[in-house]
């Protein structure tokens, strides 16, 4: 009669001791994952615990922030290497910062006019050429000038010997441009221009402080075109197109290059603004005299 086999029971074919040991290997695998499990079970719950204990006292933590507090207003003794460092002194702002460009330092840059329109007209009323005040031109024109005008000879429709000359400004006594116009000019044996005109020219020219430009007199006395431009200035003497005994005389600047528009507009007095310091105000406002200083 055979016996039926029980969950416990080897099978036939397997020998006793191998499946044995198959059953030890498995119940040790059991109770160590029963053991990890506990254990990972167990820190949970103190962990759990510990944080609730945590939040039901506060008092520790109170004592804890009170011993900071006392560590921390422990006076600590400081030597004289950490002491405190004294408060600075005021400063004061050197005024070559913010000192307002005088009118001599553009002519170390760009030409600039040296004298102003009154004095100018000055210049030739005191060589006795009758030159008129210096005025507004009009009632409705913020321009200024003074003249003078000469006619020598004229027939029934225009001069035939003139001279007329012009300085043009503003209110403030800024020079624009200075104008001339000869016509039929008087001339010696040789041709050059008369002294008593010519000296016009000179006055003018010198007046500038523009000494290069005296080098234009010689051509002026021969009654040559000359055109000299230099540093943002410019003098021109020529013949009348379509006459021969006209002639044109203008001297004024002219900015063309971008560094010297630049520096025209760098010290323009238009670009800042008045100042109430006491210090500044010498160098606002300074006048033009006739003095060609080097």
């Amino acid at each position: 009669m055979d016996k039926t086999l029980s969950a416990v029971d080897p099978p036939p074919d397997i020998p006793y001791r191998r499946w044995n040991s198959r059953l030890r290997s498995r119940g040790l695998w059991l109770l160590w994952s029963i053991l990890l499990i506990s254990g990972l079970l167990f820190a949970g719950m103190v962990v759990f615990y510990r944080e609730l204990h945590d939040l039901d006292d506060p008092v520790g933590l109170s004592d804890d922030r009170a011993l900071d507090t006392t560590v921390q207003s422990v006076p600590i003794a400081v030597g004289p290497d950490t002491a405190a460092l004294s408060p600075l002194p005021p400063m004061s702002i050197s005024l070559t910062l913010i000192e307002v460009p005088k009118p001599e330092w553009a002519s170390q840059f760009l030409r600039m006019w040296r004298v102003s329109g009154p004095n100018m007209c000055g210049a030739l009323r005191g060589a006795g050429i009758e030159m008129s005040d210096w005025k507004a031109a009009s009632m409705r024109n913020r321009s200024y000038e003074c003249y003078f005008q000469r006619i020598y000879e004229r027939d029934e429709v225009r001069p035939l010997s003139s001279t007329f000359v012009k300085v043009r400004g503003n209110e403030t006594g800024d020079v624009v441009d200075i104008r001339a116009k000869i016509i039929g000019p008087a001339t010696d044996a040789k041709g050059h221009l008369a002294p008593a005109v010519l000296r016009i020219f000179e006055i003018i020219v010198k007046q500038a402080c523009w000494r290069d430009f005296e080098d234009t007199l010689a051509s002026i006395q021969n009654l040559r075109n000359v055109e000299y431009e230099r540093f943002g200035s410019y003098l021109s003497f020529t013949r009348e197109a379509g006459s021969e005994n006209n002639f044109n005389f203008v001297l004024g600047l002219k900015a063309t290059s971008d560094s010297q528009v630049r520096t025209k507009t760098y010290f323009s007095p238009e670009r800042w603004l008045a100042t109430t310091d006491p210090r500044l105000t010498d160098s606002l406002g300074t006048s033009l005299s006739a003095s060609c200083a080097q």
